[in-house]
């Protein structure tokens, strides 16, 4: 049959939930070689291995559905196993469902449609790094990503609070600097500034980001605490140390898991890294998340459009009548992708020129901000997929 695809001879589908998964194995004439149900722990892992043993077949290709959690630590067994084995977006599976012309009792989670799917689309799926290795990598950009919304939602507070009992501050100094941090952590408040010693003061400053002397600077914080407006609360005193020492520490995460984060993944995606950062504005993080969260390989992706619509960048059609158009974007794909990418849209339209003249050019048009920066978000991921499938920089791209 034509759907049959080259290079395995044999499909296999696998459901999970929480504490058991189906299976279902079928050779490329969609006969089925074995179907049953498993327990999710050492028992029933090793059931499925002897089965996948018994196979005639001499190339397997195993998928399942990327569930929250449940389904990492079978696809690590298999993978460890040495099985060639991919993760499939449920949305993959539930559009299948509905383009097949005739109707099928099985639920679009069933086993033995998934096993279907991947003998008709399995060719397409197929990516060069190992699963695994990208799901350590999600794993770790995530969680920085997380370390980031919580320091910002931190720094938010702690100027809240400082507003309270030190508003001068802020226009005297950067305030999350760590010298001035570690100062808040023994004078969290004008009122309990004003009391301290010169020399004392002074040695606890270095000299702040605007070159000033720490004796000056050290007059001017005494001088600003004895005339402040600031309100004395002990409890809020108590509060900002507190969030000053979890701000502190959360930089020392985020430091270590960012360094793990860039090796690992200039380890397996180096030269997609250096493509990408050929944009000078683009970082090793930003490309490194990029990458990660595209899920590594860009051979996977048909066009730009699918990397777009995988983000949920692309709008949504809507209809009235006999009018059809396109309303606000539909947000349906990876919420962690359609960050970094509008993040690194935001770094391009300020400072990369042909990014600027075009998201200006749209502004002239009469596009308001947002969607100005996202017809810009789309130009840039067509230039990254072009950079990327033709293994080329983006000078070098420009020069051409």
């Amino acid at each position: 049959m034509s759907g049959f695809i080259s290079g395995f001879e044999g499909f296999v589908g696998i459901d999970i939930s929480k504490d058991k998964f189906d299976t279902c194995g079928i050779t490329g004439e969609e006969t089925k070689f074995f179907q049953f149900s498993a327990t999710m722990d050492r028992k029933g892992f090793d059931k499925l291995k002897s089965h996948l043993a018994s196979v005639s077949v001499s190339s397997l290709l195993i998928g399942m559905e990327s569930t929250a959690s449940y389904h990492v630590n079978l696809f690590s067994y298999l993978v460890s196993e040495g099985y060639n084995v991919i993760l499939i977006n449920p949305l993959l599976i539930s559009n299948y469902v509905k383009m097949q012309l005739r109707k099928t009792k099985t639920d679009k989670k069933d086993a033995v449609v998934i096993a279907q799917f991947l003998r008709t689309n399995g060719d397409t799926l197929i990516q060069r790094v190992s699963l695994s290795l990208i799901s350590d990598l999600r794993d770790l950009s995530r969680q920085r990503e997380s370390l980031v919304d919580e320091m910002t939602a931190l720094k938010m507070e702690i100027k809240r609070l400082l507003n309270i009992t030190f508003p001068e501050l802020e226009h005297m100094t950067g305030i999350f600097t760590k010298a001035i941090l570690k100062l808040l952590l023994r004078y969290p408040s004008a009122h309990s500034l004003k009391g301290a010693d010169l020399d004392h003061l002074t040695q606890t400053l270095i000299a702040d980001s605007q070159g000033h002397k720490r004796e000056t600077f050290a007059e001017a914080l005494l001088k600003a605490a004895r005339s402040s407006i600031g309100t004395d609360s002990p409890a809020k005193d108590m509060i900002l140390k507190q969030n000053i020492m979890l701000l502190l520490w959360l930089e020392d995460a985020l430091q270590e898991i960012t360094g793990m984060l860039i090796e690992m993944s200039r380890n397996l995606m180096e030269e997609d890294i250096n493509i990408l950062t050929s944009i000078k504005v683009i970082g090793n993080k930003a490309a490194a998340t990029f990458l990660i969260e595209m899920g590594s390989s860009i051979n996977q992706f048909e066009c730009s459009g699918k990397i777009i619509a995988m983000a949920g960048l692309d709008p949504a059609v809507y209809q009235s009548g006999k009018h059809e158009g396109k309303g606000k974007i539909t947000k349906r794909g990876n919420r962690h992708l359609r960050k970094i990418i509008w993040l690194m849209t935001t770094k391009v339209i300020q400072y990369t020129d042909i990014f600027n003249v075009y998201y200006l050019k749209r502004r002239k048009e009469g596009l308001p901000y947002k969607m100005a920066v996202l017809a810009t978000a789309h130009k840039l991921i067509r230039v990254v997929y072009a950079m990327l499938r033709q293994r080329t920089t983006f000078c070098l791209q420009a020069n051409s």
